[in-house]
Order: C-alpha cells, then sequence, then structure tokens
C-alpha cells in the first residue's frame, strides 16, 4: 500500500479510502490511485486486514451436495449477494443434511474464523442444528423454521400452493391432485399445507397426496397413477418442476391430454420450464432476493451497531400462467 501511495503521490489514508470506496476522495485522485494500484499490480493482503479490523470478511454457507435447481438456486443467490456485499464466501456442502453434519460444518467454519453464516436449511434436521449455534457467531437461516432464535428468510411456500391450487379451482376444476415432496422438507411441507388450505377453503374434496422426492422418476410414478383415474382427476398440483415433467411425460405415453383433459401446475419455474410441452404453469420463486435479504439480516448482526433481532423476512412467489392449464372440461362445455 505504501508503494501504490509513493507512485499515485499521494497518503497510505488515501490510498485506504480509496480501496475501501470511500465517497470523500476526489475523482482525480481516486484515477491516481487505481491507476498506481494497476502498474503495480497490488493485492490487498486479507489476513494482515482481518488482524486490524479483527473481521475476515469471509462468510460460510453450510448446505448439501445437491443439483436440485431451488436449493442450488439459493445458494447462488447467496454467493453473490456476498460477494456484492465485498465479503468472500466457504461453502460447506454436506452429502446428507443431520443435525451432527450440520454442527460440524458450523463448527469447522467457526474455526475458519468466518464473521457469520448462512444456514440453507430446507429439511427438519438442519433446521433443528441451528439450536446448537457456537455463542456469538451470527447465523441466518434460509427456508427454515423460525422459532424466534435465529433470523429466517424464506419464500412464502403455502401462499405459493395456496394461489396455483386457488387458480386451478377458478378454472373450474372440482379439486386438485397433488404430487408432494419429501415428509422432512419444510419447503413440501408448506405446498402440501397451502393446497390443503385453498381446497378446505372452498369446500372441496381433499384427496391423499401422492409421495415424490423431487426427481422427474417419482413425478413419472405419480404420472402413471392419476393417468388411470382421468375420470376423478382434471387438475394436479405438483411440487416441484422436475416431478412435473416426468409427470407430462408418464401423461403423454398414457395419451392424457394436457391440458386438454388434466390440468397441471409445478413449482420453482425452472429455466427449462417454459419449453416443457406444453409449456409449464408454474409458481416462480425470486432466489436472488432470498440471498439479498440473507446477507443483508447477517451484516446487520455483523455490525457491532447492527440489531440482532429474530426477524423471519418472507419472499413472496408469483404464479407464472402458461398452456399446462386450461378451463376444467365441464367448464367448457357449451
Amino acid at each position: 500500500m505504501a508503494d501504490v501511495a509513493r507512485l499515485a503521490g499521494v497518503s497510505h489514508q488515501t490510498v485506504s479510502r480509496v480501496l475501501n470506496g470511500h465517497p470523500r476522495v476526489r475523482a482525480e485522485t481516486r484515477a491516481r490511485v487505481l491507476h498506481a494500484i494497476d502498474v503495480l499490480g497490488y493485492r490487498r493482503n486479507m489476513t494482515a486486514r482481518a488482524l486490524v479490523t479483527r473481521r475476515s470478511h469471509r462468510l460460510g454457507v453450510v448446505s448439501f451436495d445437491t443439483i436440485l435447481y431451488g436449493p442450488a438456486s439459493t445458494v447462488h443467490g447467496i454467493e453473490r449477494a456476498a460477494r456484492e456485499a465485498g465479503y468472500f464466501v466457504t461453502i460447506m456442502s454436506l452429502r446428507t443434511i443431520d443435525r451432527a453434519g450440520v454442527n460440524e460444518a458450523i463448527g469447522h467454519l467457526a474455526a475458519q474464523g468466518v464473521d457469520g453464516v448462512v444456514v440453507v436449511a430446507p429439511q427438519h434436521a438442519a433446521a433443528e442444528a441451528l439450536a446448537d449455534l457456537p455463542p456469538g457467531l451470527p447465523a441466518v437461516a434460509v427456508e427454515g423454521r423460525h422459532e424466534g432464535h435465529v433470523p429466517v428468510v424464506s419464500v412464502d411456500q403455502f401462499a405459493g400452493a395456496r394461489q396455483a391450487t386457488a387458480y386451478l379451482l377458478g378454472l373450474g376444476h372440482e379439486t386438485v391432485w397433488h404430487v408432494s415432496g419429501p415428509d422432512d422438507w419444510l419447503e413440501a411441507e408448506g405446498r402440501r399445507e397451502g393446497w390443503r388450505a385453498a381446497l378446505s377453503a372452498a369446500g372441496r374434496t381433499v384427496p391423499d397426496p401422492l409421495a415424490g422426492d423431487w426427481t422427474p422418476a417419482s413425478g413419472y410414478r405419480a404420472g402413471r397413477a392419476l393417468a388411470g383415474r382421468v375420470a376423478d382427476v382434471t387438475a394436479v398440483l405438483v411440487a416441484n418442476d422436475q416431478m412435473a415433467l416426468g409427470l407430462l411425460r408418464a401423461f403423454s405415453e398414457s395419451g392424457v391430454q394436457v391440458p386438454g383433459q388434466v390440468s397441471v401446475v409445478g413449482f420453482d419455474d425452472i429455466p427449462e420450464a417454459a419449453y416443457f410441452t406444453p409449456p409449464l404453469t408454474t409458481v416462480r420463486q425470486d432466489f436472488g432476493e432470498v440471498g439479498r435479504l440473507s446477507i443483508g439480516l447477517l451484516l446487520k448482526q455483523i455490525d457491532p451497531a447492527g440489531a440482532s433481532g429474530h426477524e423471519h423476512l418472507v419472499v413472496p412467489p408469483q404464479l407464472i400462467a402458461r398452456d399446462s392449464t386450461d378451463r376444467a372440461r365441464t367448464a367448457r362445455l357449451p
């Protein structure tokens, strides 16, 4: 830094102000400092900076090793938001989620001196592990259960499923069947509850949900089961788009027309959803907003003057209507 200051003809403090984005630096001076940095190939010594500030400017993220669109997009949104805030991110991906594994990952990150952690906690075991956080470690849970001791950011899964179900009922369908996610997932639980609440509020029959595991294969199996009941089944809410893809394949093979005979709604709005056959009506989640809010909450805790309140920020979902839904057969009759 002294070399940069010497070449730019400024003080050591001015170089520091430029590096920290301080507004009270003249544009000409800032340009001169940035030019000197470029000429010298200067890079900040983050270890030295951490010793001075007592902050590593590094955050930890605990997630699990998955290619599922929702969790993977959530981690990407968190990492991007952290980078925009000037923080590096260390990601601990667990092969399976259990309380011991989450605790071990958090302990490992704390030992590395991270300033705080974000725990992507879509399963019950991960949410329960938040009760064991090391004292004084700032933390935020994403898609976890809000129990008061850790701030949470989540998409309103209940509202998304309820909106999708009400949309199908509004198209004249007598009831809506549901292909659910795994029982131990909080997101699957919220979507089931939203679906069931919409049907109950409308005074409609609530069919037994079909169990899925987020994969297209489980959606295919559910589709094969429902294809044999098209006299009763006219609308299906599927708990994610990958399972909806499998269900559409099963319906196609069985000669069930979508949306001519059965309307189908997914959840997530994966990039490929608009290119399914037919294009899939689905519920979109704003993972970028989830990342921004979770990092914002974490930085509020890290800041000595910031709040450490037990907030629960909820991101509203959005129903995206496409060609996989239509009015019920009876509603289309003249």
